[in-house]
């Protein structure tokens, strides 16, 4: 089991930055793959970036060259770094884990973190 708390959405300026932390209760390092989903209102959630146990990772194309996924692996703690921001960003981020777990993967959410992009 993998319980993830998110911190650090917010509003912010078109333009600006912000950095998102998904903190897990679990050592990442066994964790297969992690990432970050986002749902706007009206929209569906969509994968935004992820990062797998062997630093492996990928972006949804309207994020790419704005957003960094990162991890920490000594403090359990995977970060997005969101830059050049938009108002198309604004949605409520969630942080994911994917397991394997007695032969068997296993998904796990956060509770999300709201993220405002606007002037």
């Amino acid at each position: 089991q993998v319980q993830l708390v998110e911190s650090g959405g917010g509003l912010v300026q078109p333009g600006g930055s912000l950095r998102l932390s998904c903190s897990a209760s679990r050592r990442i390092f066994s964790i297969n793959a992690m990432g970050w989903y986002r749902q706007a209102p009206g929209k569906e959630r969509e994968l935004v970036a992820r990062i797998t146990r062997v630093g492996s990772t990928n972006y949804a194309d309207s994020v790419k060259g704005r957003f960094t996924i990162s991890r920490d692996n000594a403090k359990n703690t995977v970060y997005l770094q969101m830059n050049s921001l938009q108002p198309e960003d604004t949605a409520v981020y969630y942080c994911h884990a994917r397991k394997m777990e007695r032969g068997r993967w296993n998904d796990y959410w956060g509770q999300g973190t709201q993220v405002t992009v606007s002037s």
